[in-house]
């Protein structure tokens, strides 16, 4: 992951000032000042972080009127727009200085507007304007100094989601706010001083266009999707990969050359992280594949889940890395495949026995399976730890959908997380000491599913315990980290996020 340093982004903000009425900078269509004789602004797209500087001046952003500089583009429909935002240099000149999303009616310095903000002195708010010139009014957040910056569009109503990162989202809501159909939305700097320009860096920064209406375990994954890779320590995130349909479960393989997905025709794909280009993993006839594929800790073998409807659903299979006819392991479905013992042995795998769901262990050359759970609701996503000594795994029985673990052979079974979210799919970093899962909002999923386009965060948990940290923020779920996604090393995760408007990655 390629990093720049404050200086460096100001500087560059500097040298590029004069680009500031350019046409397009990176997803946007262009930029300006709004206002009336407002000290000129710049704004660049830097595409080996994926990062914009802004630098804006202005009187302020409030009142019947604004003055700031915009980076903007045209757009109709719902949305969600998403990032994590500094100032550079946090002793500003102003402390209302301000940085964050908008969505306007007009390019006119008195327009409708809604805005997600954080000021220079942390107060982080969802201001808004009615109508052109009206007064703006304000619903302050309930915490301050957040980072993450989130503005979300559904009909007339919108959104504000902020945090300091690593915590989960903070909602304000306005209703009733009629801007149009078609809106100018963007990210903009205001210093709330005529004289003097501040300047903000905006990451991570992300467009969603979502699904039509409201997903369920039964939507069709038709959307978009990006790949994307997160490097632990920072929080940052680079797109590596974008299409116009679904792909899912990246697998990173053990000699970090490449990364493993399928799409949702069935068919799982070899992508190489130095050309950054996929290329179709041969499994035979077995091309009915889904999300559930697991790599041997060797690297040498992958673990399929393939839906055979004769035999009840979805059926596991192993095949060579390199690709070859895949090996039937369980004689009947549903059985989802999720994890290998780190000798090779063994397969862990969700499966339906009589209609109840549990967490199943079986010979990895095929033999008798042997159930592992047995508490009322489902039990799904068993994963072993690198030194074998447990399988983490998700279940229902405590109300939410929780973490556990377990010993090998089932015994000692025991909660890790206890929270107010339902929690999927723990994946316990190569080195050991970490484990990252997926976490769906109790209002918007019911425990136990895992439909696709939600809310979703990834968190981060010490394998000794304590409290989760949310690494990633994003619009996805199911398909975006069913499986182990942790580069050898430990430092790196991959996962898939959605959007019905692919940008291409630049």
């Amino acid at each position: 992951m390629r990093k720049l340093t404050k200086l460096t982004l100001l500087l560059a903000a500097i040298t590029f000032s004069a680009m500031a009425q350019q046409k397009t900078i990176g997803m946007f269509d262009g930029q300006l000042d709004i206002g009336k004789n407002t000290k000129p602004g710049s704004g660049i797209y830097i595409p080996q972080t994926q990062q914009y500087v802004i630098s804006g001046a202005g009187y302020n952003i409030w009142f019947d009127h604004d003055e700031f500089h915009y980076v903007y583009k045209r757009m109709k429909g719902d949305f969600i727009l998403y990032t994590r935002a500094e100032f550079v240099g946090w002793n500003g000149v102003e402390d209302h200085r301000k940085v964050g999303w908008m969505v306007r009616k007009s390019l006119d310095g008195n327009s409708a507007q809604v805005n997600a903000v954080e000021h220079g002195d942390g107060l982080t708010s969802l201001q808004f304007r009615r109508t052109t010139g009206a007064t703006t009014e304000e619903i302050k957040s309930k915490i301050n100094h957040a980072n993450i910056i989130q503005l979300e569009r559904k009909g007339n109503t919108y959104t504000m989601r902020v945090a300091k990162y690593g915590e989960p989202f903070v909602t304000e809501q306005v209703t009733d706010l009629d801007l149009g159909d078609e809106v100018y939305v963007g990210l903009f700097v205001g210093s709330h001083n005529p004289d003097v320009a501040e300047t903000g860096v905006f990451r991570d920064v992300r467009i969603t266009v979502p699904v039509a209406g409201e997903a369920n375990q039964r939507t069709q994954m038709t959307l978009g999707s990006n790949l994307e890779v997160m490097e632990i320590a920072t929080g940052n995130r680079e797109i590596i990969y974008s299409v116009p349909y679904s792909i899912q479960a990246p697998n990173w393989t053990p000699d970090n050359k490449s990364l493993i997905f399928n799409s949702s025709k069935g068919v799982l794909y070899t992508f190489n992280l130095s050309t950054r280009k996929p290329v179709l993993l041969n499994t035979g006839d077995v091309k009915n594949n889904n999300n559930d594929h697991v790599l041997s800790f060797d690297g040498k073998m992958i673990g399929l889940s393939s839906t055979v409807k004769e035999l009840g659903g979805s059926i596991i299979y192993t095949v060579p890395i390199t690709g070859g006819t895949p090996k039937q392991i369980t004689p009947k479905g549903p059985s989802y495949m999720h994890g290998w013992s780190p000798d090779g042995k063994d397969l862990v795998f969700c499966g339906d026995r009589n209609g109840e769901y549990d967490v199943y262990k079986v010979p990895a050359n095929g033999g008798p399976e042997i159930r592992l759970t047995d508490a009322k609701g489902l039990d799904d996503g068993p994963e072993y730890t690198p030194d074998g000594k447990y399988i983490y795994f998700n279940s229902v029985r405590s109300g939410l959908m929780q973490i556990w673990r377990m010993k090998p052979d089932g015994s000692d079974q025991e909660q890790v997380t206890n929270d107010d979210f339902n929690n999927w799919f723990a994946h316990i970093s190569p080195d050991g000491k970490w484990l990252v899962f997926l976490t769906f909002l109790k209002e918007e999923v019911e425990p136990g599913i895992h439909p696709p386009y939600k809310h979703v965060y990834i968190r981060l948990l010490p394998i000794t315990g304590g409290k989760p940290k949310v690494l990633a923020y994003f619009y996805g779920g199911q398909g975006s980290m069913n499986t182990p996604s942790w580069s050898p090393d430990s430092k790196h995760i991959a996962f898939i996020s959605n959007t019905n408007a692919i940008e291409p990655v630049k």
